[in-house]
């Protein structure tokens, strides 16, 4: 599945019966911004996000880690955890493995996510060593901090695109038994070549019978290749954020709605698309609404953007259970691909497992 990204315990522009409507399976939001605002206590009062936001079904939460990476500029790491320069308002926030979990059981997510660091890309093996051993031990500290029976807590495997340290990291994560794992430190800027091998390695060694969750990737090709290697669970802001810049993602490929020619087009931003914006409206329309600035094209955009995403997830897994993946991906790519399938999309398909 994918998860549409919630960061504040809003999916940009989308109402809860909208994400309903183009089933969204699972809504993920991060500690670290709904620490900041609207703050624990007002979750606390709420019952969490579930009772805060009105969304029925399940939550996922990270747990700030992402943040150590994507706020390198105004954060320090040691070995209890991190102090963080509030973004906001410039005070300090300091996030270890205990109050990260304490907060995501105020937040009340049905996944919770280990506290660790995301090294960037490039990063040497020294500082990726490093990394990874104090994640482990931060590992052990979220499971010591964790009260609540009714929140899964997922391991995040690191280790980049160095198959030598994801073979470190794997061997010290996995005698933790969680309920499912996070393949983290990926989709952080290294080349597709790197991350897919990295993917496959990983997956070749996490429990076939746990979810397998692949942190912050949401390109529809990466969906397809990732899940013929054994990922079940996907989460990105891309859908919704290129979108806000006038683009519309499908099976052929992602589309400019700012192009000169889309201005007359009254084709549907996807023929067999069955979402609200591809039934009722034309890419000329949406154009129209993005030239005019108006806050309905990124809304349109967000909502076709997640149900092509939910359909990729939708039709793979009725692809495993017809036991055709692998013709089912291949046919994919050409389409997507104009038939210059790349070699690593090609290679993780011939890989893969699905």
């Amino acid at each position: 599945m994918f998860m549409p990204v919630g960061t504040q315990g809003s999916v940009k522009g989308l109402s809860v019966h909208e994400l309903l409507e183009i089933k969204s399976q699972m809504i993920l939001g991060n500690t670290y911004h709904l620490i900041l605002r609207p703050g624990l206590e007002v979750m606390r009062q709420f019952g969490g996000l579930p009772g805060f936001t009105a969304y029925p079904s399940p939550f996922l939460t990270d747990s700030g880690g992402f943040q150590v990476m994507s706020l390198g500029d105004i954060r320090t790491i040691s070995e209890h955890g991190v102090t963080f320069k509030n973004h906001i308002n410039g005070d300090p926030l300091e996030m270890t493995p205990e109050s990260s979990i304490f907060a995501q059981e105020i937040i009340g997510a049905d996944v919770i996510m280990a506290f660790d660091e995301c090294p960037p890309y490039p990063a040497t093996f020294e500082y990726g060593k490093a990394s990874l051993e104090r994640t482990v031990r931060w590992l052990g500290r979220c499971l010591n901090a964790k009260t609540r029976d009714d929140q899964a807590l997922f391991a995040i495997v690191q280790g980049g695109t160095d198959l030598a340290l994801r073979h470190l990291s794997l061997e010290a994560t996995l005698p933790f038994n969680t309920p499912g794992f996070a393949i983290g430190g990926l989709a952080v800027g290294e080349p597709k070549t790197e991350m897919f091998p990295a993917i496959d390695f990983a997956t070749r060694a996490l429990p076939e019978n746990k979810p397998r969750y692949l942190m912050g990737v949401g390109f529809p090709e990466d969906l397809v290749a990732a899940i013929a290697l054994g990922v079940d669970m996907f989460d990105c802001v891309y859908p919704t954020r290129t979108a806000r810049f006038g683009y519309a993602i499908t099976f052929e490929g992602r589309i400019n709605l700012n192009n000169a020619s889309m201005k007359t087009d009254a084709r549907a931003l996807e023929d067999d698309c069955d979402c609200y914006a591809c039934q009722h409206h034309s890419r000329a329309y949406i154009a129209h609404l993005i030239h005019a600035k108006e806050m309905l094209a990124p809304r349109l955009l967000s909502l076709h953007n997640l149900r092509c995403l939910h359909r990729i997830t939708e039709q793979a897994r009725q692809a495993i259970e017809n036991k055709n993946y692998s013709a089912w991906a291949l046919e994919f790519g050409k389409r997507y691909f104009k038939n210059e399938i790349p070699d690593w999309f090609s290679s993780a398909i011939e890989r893969g497992r699905a």
